[in-house]
């Protein structure tokens, strides 16, 4: 028994991308990548729904309770994409965390007409 009958029909990776005359691939094309998107958003949203930020560290957890969202995901990714996208989610909400702490804390954006830094014509001594 071979590992796509294990797995069934429906197993499906991602197509493979198209080398160029040159060796390298043929990046995805517009529509392509928006099905990309569209599967991350999808997958986003389900992770958003059931409370899970890192769907790396909490693998398992996302596996079961997004799992036709993430088969969408990873069927119109690149496998890089869909961990680029993974990491990324994390980042951006770790940031979003720490500008908001800061934020409650006084702290003013650096463009601020408050803020705390010398103006030009205080380091020019006038």
């Amino acid at each position: 028994m071979g590992l796509t009958d294990w797995l069934g029909s429906s197993a499906t990776s991602p197509p493979q991308p198209e080398p160029s005359k040159d060796g390298g691939y043929i990046a995805p094309d517009r529509s392509a990548r928006a099905q990309c998107w569209e599967g991350r958003d999808a997958f986003f949203s389900c992770l958003d729904r059931n409370g899970i930020i890192d769907s790396v560290k909490e693998h398992e957890k996302a596996k079961k309770l997004c799992a036709p969202e993430l088969k969408e995901f990873e069927r119109h990714c690149a496998s890089s994409w869909v961990t680029y996208f993974k990491k990324k989610r994390v980042f951006d909400y770790q940031k979003e965390q720490t500008l908001r702490k800061i934020e409650a804390e006084g702290a003013q954006p650096l463009n601020s007409p408050q803020g705390g830094g010398a103006s030009a014509a205080a380091l020019r001594g006038k």
